[in-house]
């Protein structure tokens, strides 16, 4: 094979095993995050079993356990194909380090001959003055220099190539131990997984034994859900007109000053009172122009509504997990995290309505432009209407069920009074 292509070969080994190395580094940075979640989410299935009081809650969290697990061992088998790669092309560097020093040291071996044979100083002499010309005599003498330089060049070669291939050996063998490591790792949660899903196989069981309350309770749920959500479609299209109320009054403001600087405030009142306002679509500011368009920019970044937790409910028409005929509604996406959570901002914005849904449920509505985010089922608020909220500031604490045990976050998102799917607007974590 010519010279440059086996040069280019090499080169596009090195890349690749360069690109390969930065996707391992990030796949044990995201099998890190994985393992604690699982960490987490263990806690949180412990607490729950421990006060026994949701088959229902106990099996959304070890669905959440399982789809966890099996994007662990996905990882894990990505790290283990990436290494077997890494490991190929190391293997190839060895063959062609092997192949450079056989012949490297069969030419070294060539040249210590000769030289033996023309050792002496007097046949080196000999070789120089016997020269035709003072020129011809320069050039041997150069000639000899030059040879001694190479071998000496050629012998550190030879010891460079031998210490890098056995760098290149010591990485192989560390490799192997380590995909060895990799598939034992990937086996035990193998059979953690088969283990998991037997135990959910049971819990599914002793849940369809119950299946008329547990279905008449999520119809109750659904139809609580519906009559919120409406409540809080009125809060939104309120907070809609209060905040094009006030864009009207400077428009009005700004109209019959231009028209008579010396306007009495009657006249201007009445200027505003021919202003429409609308209550589903809020008319923007130049400033609340400039945060909907940063909310917007940061969609797919936004944090958490908690620090800790998975979606135990997604947003939109879904067929319950276990009853499939059964068609569950959900206006946001519901989150289920540890007892004491605090609730805490996305982005930030101005809170425009804190809101008492029932005895036991609050709910926070902050404004980001024409955007609104709802934090719902909060035990507790530390918030009032009117602030300046920033960034994952707390808002409050989210509520604990005393049946269930569940301690879960509601979090909506809309844009005026159009909701959307909140998931795709979170950071993937």
């Amino acid at each position: 094979m010519p010279k440059f292509l086996v040069s280019l070969l090499f080169i596009c080994m090195t890349s690749v095993l360069w690109s390969q190395s930065s996707q391992q580094e990030k796949l044990e940075q995201r099998k890190a995050e994985i393992q604690k979640e699982i960490r987490d989410n263990e806690k949180l299935l412990q607490s729950v079993k421990s006060k026994e009081k949701s088959a229902m809650n106990v099996f959304m969290i070890q669905k959440n356990k399982i789809r966890l697990k099996e994007v662990l061992i996905n990882t894990t088998e990505k790290q283990a194909k990436y290494l077997a790669n890494d490991m190929y092309i190391n293997q190839m560097k060895i063959n062609k380090l092997n192949k450079e020093l056989l012949v490297l040291k069969e030419d070294y071996a060539k040249m210590i001959v000769k030289s033996y044979k023309s050792r002496s100083e007097q046949s080196r002499a000999m070789f120089i003055l016997s020269s035709d010309n003072f020129l011809q005599a320069y050039k041997r003498a150069q000639y000899l220099k030059q040879y001694t330089s190479f071998r000496k060049n050629q012998g550190e070669e030879i010891k460079s190539k031998s210490v890098e291939l056995v760098n290149y050996n010591n990485k192989l063998n560390a490799q192997k131990i380590a995909k060895q490591k990799l598939i034992a790792e990937n086996e035990k949660e193998k059979v953690g997984l088969v283990k998991e899903k037997q135990e959910q196989e049971k819990l599914v069981n002793s849940i369809k034994k119950d299946k008329n309350r547990i279905v008449s309770d999520i119809r109750k749920k659904q139809r609580e859900s519906k009559t919120i959500d409406k409540q809080i479609d009125r809060l939104i299209r309120e907070a809609i007109a209060e905040a094009n109320r006030k864009a009207a009054l400077e428009k009005a403001k700004a109209r019959a000053l231009a028209k008579n600087a010396n306007a009495s405030p009657k006249e201007v009142a009445a200027a505003v009172a021919k202003e429409p306002v609308s209550s589903s679509r809020i008319e923007l500011t130049p400033e609340a122009k400039l945060i909907a368009d940063n909310f917007r920019a940061n969609r797919g970044s936004l944090p958490w509504p908690v620090e800790k937790g998975f979606i135990s409910l997604g947003y939109g028409d879904q067929a319950h997990p276990i009853y499939n005929t059964l068609v569950i509604h959900n206006s946001g996406v519901e989150i289920t995290t540890n007892e004491g959570a605090s609730a805490r901002a996305v982005f930030g914005g101005e809170v425009a309505s804190v809101m008492v849904l029932s005895p036991v449920n609050k709910a926070v509505m902050i404004q980001h432009g024409d955007y609104f985010t709802i934090y719902q089922n909060l035990s507790s608020v530390s918030v009032t209407k009117g602030d300046k909220i920033s960034i994952k500031q707390v808002l409050g604490r989210v509520r604990t069920n005393g049946d269930t045990g569940k301690t879960v976050i509601k979090f909506l998102l809309l844009q005026n009074t159009t909701y959307t799917n909140p998931q795709g607007w979170l950071s993937s974590k």
